[in-house]
């Protein structure tokens, strides 16, 4: 969990580009949830390696049936040379079923990369739903990986490894 809210800080502070996030008193970013990744039966940590190296961490939280991508991540020096599609693949056909994967309107670096994977993976388009939250404005991706591994690329290929849970 330390190295999840270490690697959490770069994702917070990459995040806050475009959404408001705040710092707490010691100039971290909290995270609430993070705790229950490693209680929670429906939710599932995974760290990412690339070359025996860290290279981000992904969240996803089960519900109502139904696999939700909450947290994704990339060491910027992993990004754009194919590492994220291929660790979005691997999340998908280890965790078969129906999926959900939400892009916040404002992060328009995000949408094409989920629009390139999702497309990679499922072998068509998947048109986005914009939905509204809270005030923030969304573009979710809903499609079902049961049978859609089989035409995943490869691309360059990292080390998923889901954590265990605490105790």
């Amino acid at each position: 969990m330390p190295i999840v809210d270490n690697l959490l800080q770069l994702y917070a502070h990459d995040f806050s580009e475009f959404h408001h996030v705040e710092l707490d008193p010691r100039g971290r970013f909290n995270y609430a949830p993070l705790p229950l990744y490693w209680s929670d039966p429906t939710r599932h940590p995974f760290l990412v390696k690339m070359d025996t190296r860290l290279a981000g961490f992904v969240l996803v939280h089960r519900h109502d049936h139904v696999w939700d991508m909450v947290e994704f991540f990339v060491l910027r020096g992993f990004r754009r040379r194919g590492a994220g599609t291929a660790i979005a693949h691997q999340v998908w056909k280890r965790l078969p079923g129906r999926w959900e994967v939400r892009v916040m309107q404002a992060n328009q670096a995000a949408l094409p990369f989920w629009e390139r994977a999702i497309a990679a993976f499922t072998g068509r388009r998947i048109e986005p739903i914009g939905i509204e939250k809270d005030g923030n404005y969304w573009q979710v991706f809903r499609f079902d990986s049961t049978f859609n591994g089989g035409n995943a690329s490869s691309g360059a290929g990292g080390v998923l490894c889901r954590l265990p849970a605490v105790g």
